[in-house]
């Protein structure tokens, strides 16, 4: 994990970047929009079932399976090809995301061994630990450099010291850093994408900042696309200021249009065609 300086709160000197804070107001501004909107008053949970499923289905599509959302609705099995285990592992981790909050600020290292567990769903000696020095790494759509399983295990006991440390940085930061730092990383031997994905939607919902889960960055990421995703990720992992207030406006950018999505979706319940 890159800062622009070593201080006692690591991720508050990012907020300081240049755009960053014009990009935490205008991801502020977007939620407080889904929240204002009058079905959110009676109808939050519907909205929140939503935007688990959307988000999924974005977080599957980053890893490779990109179907329908109405495809995703209906399928009940998710035994079959790659890409069924794929969006099955997503619909898994949203799910599971939601019961890891109160541990996350206390036991980060233990979320993420859980997540990568509930993704896995496998009882083998690679899953639900960090990876070891000469296991390989199954994460195809990410070919970016990867940290030796020394630096990663330092790098991962930084970021964790961070979260439980807690700190004055914006959700939005916080949020990105996490997410960043664990695809920078990839930790664990196969499905980092979606399980930093979740840690970034963990952060998000833990923060206050979107409290009932209503606005999922996955749908935003997704919408952005493969190649901004790894570019601005790219910008992240070169640990320069302009990369690192780069990939914290994308991840913000995910975070309106997944707000948007959700926004659309109270409309359509208010018009009575959800």
């Amino acid at each position: 994990m890159s800062t622009t300086g070593a201080t006692a709160d690591p991720l508050a000197a990012l907020g300081n970047l240049p755009g960053v804070a014009d990009s935490v107001e205008s991801v502020r501004k977007a939620v407080d929009r889904v929240y204002g909107h009058r079905v959110m008053r009676r109808r939050s949970n519907e909205i929140t079932s939503e935007a688990a499923l959307r988000g999924a289905r974005g977080s599957a599509a980053l890893s490779g399976a990109d179907w329908a959302l109405e495809e995703v609705r209906r399928r009940s099995d998710f035994s079959g090809d790659d890409g069924a285990r794929t969006v099955g592992a997503a619909l898994r981790l949203t799910a599971e995301a939601g019961q890891l909050l109160s541990i996350w600020r206390q036991s980060p290292l233990r979320v993420l061994a859980r997540l990568h567990l509930v993704a896995a769903a496998d009882k083998a000696e690679r899953v639900g630990r960090p990876r070891q020095a000469g296991e390989p790494v199954d994460e195809p759509l990410i070919d970016l450099p990867l940290p030796g399983a020394g630096e990663m295990h330092g790098r991962l006991e930084g970021l964790a010291g961070v979260v439980i440390a807690g700190g004055s940085a914006p959700a939005l930061v916080t949020a990105a850093v996490v997410h960043g730092e664990l695809l920078a990383l990839r930790p664990f031997t196969s499905h980092n994408g979606l399980v930093a994905r979740t840690a970034e939607r963990i952060v998000l919902v833990g923060s206050g900042l979107d409290p009932k889960s209503v606005c999922p960055a996955e749908v935003g990421h997704a919408e952005l696309g493969q190649d901004a995703y790894l570019k601005a990720l790219e910008g992240y992992m070169s640990g320069t200021p302009e990369g690192m207030a780069a990939w914290i406006a994308h991840c913000g950018r995910a975070v309106e249009l997944g707000a948007r999505e959700s926004t659309a979706v109270c409309e359509a319940l208010q018009r009575g065609a959800a």
